[in-house]
């Protein structure tokens, strides 16, 4: 052991390496960042195209498919969704992971760029865009004036402090909620152009043909020039309102004998309260790539010089939700977790070590591991976040057990009358090669998961390694730290009982031998005959399978991430479709009222004509609207959130009926919406629509499934209009003209422009609202043929009224419909499984219909999956280091065997606390191989040992057995109590490590006691097996390296044999 022999020799090299490790990792400390969950690109591209008045299935055609023709040959795509909503289509291209997204976006744009020819004429140019789960706002601001009016306020918003908040450093996007732009409104009375003979076209023309500046040219002499500019733009509202638009026969129409012209806002789309009192929402969203925290507290240091800077105006600005207090939350309350550890394992120590001064050199090496592991997660690129401070918390009982097994060794060492200087080194050296195997042993069960790719080695792929470089520094620190301290400072403690402290370990120290005789009695009984040794087994394994079945009975759920409550959840209404803004906004009034009346309610933030979730979300939608819960902690409310948000609902449903209610509970990624998400894809949308039907009706009534619904809904009232071309050509009009004026006419039309200081604002000519109010004033609209013959829309169309989809989806290029709902009360993969073996097995399913998982049931799925392998390949990393430490295939088997005695444990108390399987679960169990292994190994390695000198296999069991116990008992218990803090508290950001905490402290308590016993009767089956094999002699290969031999001359060369005897 050359590093135990160099720091005992020159403690100064081991003093100058972790003073410049501690530095260091300070130094790495300050330079990171705060995050709420490890950052991972969703990779997903996002192509959104805008097609002002279509329907749904006429933005699929022209629109939807070419862009999923065009982006469908990607590389790396998953699968490719797509949606046409009105006026609206959204095409999501998921990537595989590991594929780059900036390369793919760029790839996208190009395609896209190749078929815009083929877009038609109205439709914007698509936007592409990285979606990540950043596109929630991470600052919500409301903002009110006590000096200017409504308008006046959102033109300041809009021109001069939101982009003052876009220059922030880390803003991606800044968007305004309610309030209205200006705009000049041209109303036309259709009687009154009727009256004059005018089109709605003719008047249309007039005015965009009537504000055009034109630079004309100049005027030159031989010394001076000057340009002539001739300005014709509108320079105020009654100019525009005495504009000639018709000169027929000598008779003068101006504008404003046939409109009202007014200098207006836009029409109300979006109105926001905070409280229930009408405001502006500002909110925030950051860039993918961007710290919130930092972001955060930019924007927040923005708002007071804002503030600042328009006092004159009465600018208030009040942060309404910021969701980075939650990340700092939690973040702090994994620290205090972290520091409560260290004291809790401190006290172990102390009651096993006897002494402060032996704890103290075994303490010592947490710190020094934690700081010098920030200088590994810097370098990695990684954050402070949930996962890697979690790891590091965890990581406590961990550090401390290589500098007991060695601080252990060397005071064995000093009890046979060996100098402290000598034990230090003999003790070290001695232990060495197990410790360096314990150590590898738990840093090789993450290795899989941190390499390899997907959803969740984004989110666990910094725990791991966090955790493998905290336990390689430990590592370090016990091969030089523990022996140069123990060479000065070693000290064998005997006890007298002089103090209360002295009776008290005493006390404790008579307990241990109590309990160590009893586990060594229980092992005799079991190693005595060969039948018993085989019943021990039989009995452990019918125990392991009994426990198994707990997952089957339903005692123990699946989930992919399990529930946190953050204590906000939004709730949804829909009214009918042909709701108008100011029907919904009454109503969102009302359930705003209802909601204050509840005590554990702290603030309301509403948005009505709007949804956040879905990507429909940044769209106007007047018959939607959304209130924002926000309770008080949830240590001063007797509910969950999820139970707090499905009650709500329900009374929501028996108040106010004919609208429909939707809560969504927000976690850690956002609103959970539908955890339980099936696409149904098939030839065609009714076949599709018909399928999804019948299999909801299924959902339903599976119990704890409530929300069920399909993704589409139909009955969009329109108007439908079928033109009869014949009778339109003879009366001498054409297509473009008759549509256009209809857009005009009920749309509006916003070429034209008004400019007024340096900004200029929408000019919007369209019918008077009371000219477009019914299904008459779309049949009596008036066109004007060449010849000035009026002519009426109803001459020539048929105009009646309908109803259409309101939403089209495609699934990797087939329609789809999605089936949705929520779990309340069960874990999702329960009501997921339940509902799916009712139709999966496709017996009524009709042909060329699929079912796809997708949403949580995808990822647990996939998740389920990759933590599966990564399980497999942890144990198969284990025997290997084993092989290699044993020089044996057969012996770590034996080890192998301590495994499975963990997962009784981890089982009942899964059970027993109510926790799911999930992903943070699932890696507690893959920890858990490491650290039962580690156990099994100082058995194992103390008996092959104790063999080694001579002794019988049943002796040299019972005496690793009383040897090791000790060890074992100290590190296991470290283990437990650090991890304590966890698994009890409930601060912010706490249910997601409960289960992990759990999981390590079930695991290892069962196998505290089954390795004990199980793991030595194991060894002394293989040891018998191999026995009769005669696989126990062993050749000593030193020996033979350097074995005495009788020596045969050569040839006289010296060098060719002389192939005679």
């Amino acid at each position: 052991m050359k590093l135990a022999e160099i720091s005992i020799k020159r403690p100064s090299i081991v003093i100058v390496l972790f003073t410049l490790l501690t530095l260091g990792g300070l130094l790495s400390y300050s330079l990171m960042g705060y995050e709420l969950i490890p950052k991972f690109e969703t990779n997903i591209v996002t192509i959104s195209t805008v097609y002002p008045g279509a329907s749904p299935s006429e933005v699929e055609t022209s629109v939807t498919r070419k862009i999923e023709d065009a982006v469908g040959a990607l590389e790396n795509v998953k699968k490719v969704e797509a949606s046409s909503y009105e006026n609206l289509s959204v095409v999501m291209v998921v990537l595989n992971a590991g594929a780059d997204v900036d390369y793919s976006l760029n790839d996208a744009q190009r395609r896209v760029n190749a078929i815009l020819s083929k877009l038609p004429d109205g439709a914007d140019a698509p936007s592409l865009n990285k979606f990540s789960l950043d596109d929630l706002p991470i600052i919500t601001m409301s903002i009110s004036s006590d000096k200017l009016n409504s308008k006046e306020l959102y033109d300041l918003l809009d021109k001069k402090i939101e982009p003052i908040f876009s220059r922030v450093n880390g803003v991606a996007q800044v968007n305004l909620i309610g309030g209205q732009e200006r705009e000049i409104q041209v109303n036309i009375d259709d009687k009154k152009l009727q009256g004059y003979g005018l089109s709605i076209g003719e008047v249309q023309q007039a005015i965009l043909t009537s504000n055009m500046d034109f630079p004309t040219g100049n005027i030159k002499t031989r010394t001076s020039k000057s340009t002539i500019r001739l300005s014709g733009k509108y320079k105020s509202v009654e100019e525009m309102s005495n504009l000639v638009i018709s000169n027929k026969n000598g008779a003068q129409v101006r504008l404003s004998d046939v409109a009202v012209v007014m200098d207006a806002q836009k029409d109300v789309e979006k109105i926001a309260r905070f409280n229930e009192r009408p405001t502006i929402l500002m909110q925030v969203k950051k860039q993918s790539d961007a710290n919130a925290v930092a972001v955060s507290s930019s924007v927040q240091k923005t708002i007071e010089k804002v503030a600042k800077d328009y006092s004159v105006q009465g600018i208030n600005l009040k942060i309404v939700n910021d969701t980075t207090t939650f990340t700092l939350e939690s973040a702090n309350h994994v620290i205090f977790d972290l520091f409560l550890a260290i004291i809790l394992v401190a006290i172990v120590m102390l009651l096993f070590l006897h002494s402060v001064r032996n704890a103290f050199i075994v303490m010592v090496s947490i710190p020094m591991s934690l700081i010098a592991s920030f200088i590994g997660m810097y370098l990695m690129g990684y954050t402070l976040n949930l996962m890697s401070l979690l790891g590091l918390s965890l990581v406590v009982g961990i550090l401390v057990d290589d500098a007991i097994v060695v601080l252990e060794n060397i005071y064995r060492h000093m009890e046979m009358g060996k100098s402290k200087i000598r034990a230090a080194y003999d003790g070290a050296a001695e232990i060495g090669f197990t410790v360096a195997a314990i150590t590898l042993v738990i840093v090789v069960v993450f290795i899989p998961i941190a390499m390899s790719s997907g959803l969740v080695a984004n989110i666990l792929g910094q725990f791991c390694v966090t955790v493998a470089i905290a336990t390689l520094f430990s590592l370090l620190a016990s091969f030089t730290i523990i022996p140069w301290l123990s060479s000065r400072f070693g000290k064998l403690q005997h006890l007298t009982g002089k103090n209360y402290f002295e009776k008290f370990i005493l006390w404790f120290e008579k307990e241990l031998d109590v309990f160590t005789h009893w586990i060594t009695g229980i092992l005799e009984w079991c190693l005595k005959t060969a039948t018993r040794r085989i019943l021990t087994v039989l009995i452990t394994f019918v125990v392991l399978i009994a426990s198994f079945s707990l997952v089957g009975l339903g005692y123990i759920g699946t989930e992919f991430f399990p529930k946190t409550d953050r204590g906000q959840f939004l709730v949804q209404m829909e009214l009918p479709k042909d709701a108008t803004i100011e029907k919904t906004n009454q109503i969102t009034l009302e359930v705003e009222k209802f909601l204050r009346k509840d005590k554990d309610v702290v603030d309301l933030i509403t948005t009505v004509g709007q949804q956040s979730t879905g990507f429909g979300g940044a769209q106007a939608t007047t018959y939607q609207s959304e209130v924002q819960v926000n309770l008080t902690d949830k240590s001063e409310r007797s509910e969950s959130t999820d139970i707090k948000s499905a009650k709500v609902k329900r009374a929501l449903e028996e108040k106010f009926t004919g609208v429909e209610f939707k809560t969504a509970p927000i976690g850690i990624m956002g609103a959970v919406n539908a955890p339980i998400e099936m696409v149904v894809t098939a030839p065609d949308n009714a076949t599709a629509v018909k399928e999804a039907t019948r299999i909801l009706n299924l959902l339903k009534k599976v119990p704890g499934a409530v929300d069920a619904e399909l993704s589409t809904d139909t009955g969009n009232p329109e108007v439908q209009v079928n033109l009869d071309r014949d009778k339109m050509a003879s009366l001498g009009l054409n297509l473009s003209s008759v549509g256009q004026a209809m857009q005009t006419a009920f749309n509006g039309n916003t070429d034209g422009k008004f400019k007024a200081g340096e900004y200029e604002y929408d000019i919007n000519i369209r019918f008077a609202d009371n000219s477009r109010k019914s299904i008459d004033d779309v049949k009596n609209l008036i066109f004007t043929n060449s010849q000035g013959q009026q002519i009426r829309l109803s001459q020539f169309a048929d105009v009646k009224m309908g109803s259409g989809p309101s939403l089209l989806e495609r699934r990797d290029k087939s329609p789809s419909v999605k089936v949705k709902a929520k779990a309340v009360g069960r874990p999702v993969g329960d009501v997921a499984n339940e509902w799916a073996n009712q139709f999966m097995d496709g017996k009524d399913k009709p042909a060329g219909v699929d079912y796809i998982w997708s949403g949580d049931m995808e990822n647990q799925q996939e998740g389920f999956g990759t933590l599966g392998i990564a399980l497999l390949a942890a144990i198969v990393l284990v025997y290997l280091v084993m092989v290699s430490l044993y020089d044996s295939f057969v012996y770590p088997f034996v080890v192998l065997f301590s495994i499975p005695l963990a997962m009784i444990g981890v089982m009942l108390i899964l059970a027993l606390t109510g926790n799911s399987l999930n992903i943070f679960t699932m890696l507690g169990m893959i920890m858990l191989i490491g650290l039962v292994a580690k156990n099994a190994i100082l058995i194992v390695d103390f008996t092959n040992a104790r063999k080694a000198a001579g002794v019988n296999t049943h002796d040299a069991l019972i005496q690793a057995n009383h040897a090791r116990l000790r060890p074992i008992l100290m590190t296991t218990i470290a283990m437990i109590f650090g991890m304590l803090p966890i698994a009890l508290a409930n601060g912010a950001g706490a249910e997601m490590n409960k289960g992990l905490a759990w999981v390590i402290i079930g695991g290892l308590t069962s196998s505290l006691f089954l390795t004990l016993i199980i793991v030595p009767v194991v060894y002394s089956i293989f040891d018998s097996i191999l026995r009769r094999m005669g696989k126990h002699e062993k050749i000593d290969y030193e020996a033979e390296m350097k074995a005495e031999y009788v020596h045969k001359e050569l040839s006289e060369d010296g060098f060719t044999p002389k192939h005679l005897d």
